[in-house]
């Protein structure tokens, strides 16, 4: 699974997630035969659905394409064990998560077939909690 070598904190606070989609800009340049899955909304994804969604990505497009993955997990959360009482700190890292914006590029494919890649981008789409689109 993704998650980073080192980090400067070993924990993370939560934040928020603010989808303010007038001042995104969603940029059409592509390279020749290149293909990549733009998330529309602002969510955090967890690198679990990051991995299901390049296992059936490869699976599709097998060894003839390149597969890159544009985001990355570098947040940490953070969760109690069930039945705890309240205070004693912060709980345990649980999970890694990358927070996404609307425009920022998830996954990119280049050189395979057209078809092929399209099909192999709404397979991963629909693993995703996001609407997502695919431009290319």
């Amino acid at each position: 699974m993704l998650k980073p070598k080192k980090t400067k904190f070993r924990k993370h606070q939560k934040g928020t997630l603010k989808s303010n989609r007038k001042s995104v800009l969603f940029t059409n340049t592509l390279k020749e035969g290149l293909l990549r899955l733009d998330s529309m909304q602002s969510a955090r994804i967890t690198s679990k659905q990051l991995e299901s969604c390049r296992q059936s990505i490869s699976r599709r497009i097998k060894r003839v394409g390149k597969l890159e993955i544009k985001a990355f997990p570098d947040l940490s959360v953070s969760k109690k064990p069930t039945e705890v009482r309240m205070g004693k700190g912060k709980g345990a890292i649980d999970f890694w998560v990358c927070k996404v914006k609307p425009g920022t590029t998830v996954f990119e494919i280049s050189g395979a077939q057209r078809a092929t890649s399209i099909k192999a981008l709404k397979s991963a789409a629909s693993k995703l909690p996001i609407q997502v689109r695919i431009v290319g």
